[in-house]
């Protein structure tokens, strides 16, 4: 018998206008492709550490890993499967084009925002480089601080992550101050962290919500699960919504119905040219 296919077992409905049942998104619990998400978790949080992070902020920071224009990115997504994702089964590039649409449709005079749903997973070229899979994709959360309760897998995925036997860093603020910013807090190492940090380094002409939804759309148990407050202050607090308005066309526009890429590059090789011109530093 041939395996359901996961973007109808977790995507009964793939307008999100009409979805009839959104719970059904991020399924965490059941489906064909739990244990291989339930894989990925465990290996990040064994594995993600203060000192890792770090490590990865050293090894990435210089953006020499490759040259090339945001479309040919694009592209290359086309050789990545998100082991993360309970929704899809499908290339990333699809997903790009499929946000970017849905915030289009949405909001047609933000044309900033359509180029972050087109830009937003982006740092998965890491795996492209060899970097495994759970030091890539999947929600981020911060590093030396004791993990909340909204964590996918909290319970059953920390055991052997050594920082939870360090004094400072399992507690809840571990090594951060009240309210000290998320901008100041070590996120685990992802795509999100390295597209923000490579958009800064490429002088990407985008406003500054671009830049945070991009550092902060994986981060879910901030975001969606309310967790984390006592590490934010009041410009995290005013760039929420942002985030969670992205947030509905990345989830919810996730689906098999895929779109017509070669008919969308010329508007969107528009909105890169405006922003982001040129062969870029990877």
């Amino acid at each position: 018998m041939k395996d359901p296919d996961p973007s109808q077992v977790y995507r009964p409905d793939m307008d999100p206008e009409a979805a009839k049942d959104k719970g059904s998104f991020r399924n965490y619990t059941s489906g064909p492709l739990l244990d291989r998400v339930f894989r990925t978790y465990k290996l990040m949080h064994t594995w993600q550490t203060v000192d890792f992070v770090r490590k990865k902020h050293a090894q990435f920071g210089g953006f020499s890993y490759k040259r090339m224009t945001v479309l040919e990115a694009v592209d290359m997504l086309d050789g990545l499967v998100d082991e993360s994702d309970p929704d899809v089964d499908f290339p990333n590039s699809f997903h790009a084009f499929q946000t970017a649409e849905g915030i289009r449709k949405a909001h047609p005079d933000k044309d900033w925002f359509h180029l972050v749903g087109l830009l937003h997973d982006l740092g998965k070229v890491l795996v492209l480089a060899g970097e495994p899979q759970w030091a890539v994709v999947g929600d981020t959360f911060p590093v030396g601080c004791r993990p909340q309760a909204s964590v996918v897998f909290c319970d059953s995925t920390f055991q052997d992550n050594p920082d939870l036997q360090d004094p400072v860093y399992s507690t809840e603020l571990g090594m951060y101050q009240p309210h000290c910013g998320l901008e100041n807090v070590l996120m685990s190492w992802g795509h999100d962290e390295y597209m923000y940090q490579m958009m800064k380094f490429n002088k990407f002409s985008l406003p500054g919500e671009a830049f945070y939804i991009i550092r902060f759309h994986s981060f879910y148990p901030w975001h969606t699960g309310g967790d984390y407050r006592q590490l934010c202050n009041e410009q995290d607090l005013a760039m929420l919504p942002w985030v969670q308005e992205f947030n509905k066309f990345d989830l919810y526009t996730k689906g098999s119905d895929l779109p017509d890429v070669d008919e969308l590059r010329p508007y969107y090789q528009g909105l890169i040219d405006k922003y982001c011109p040129g062969v870029l530093c990877w």
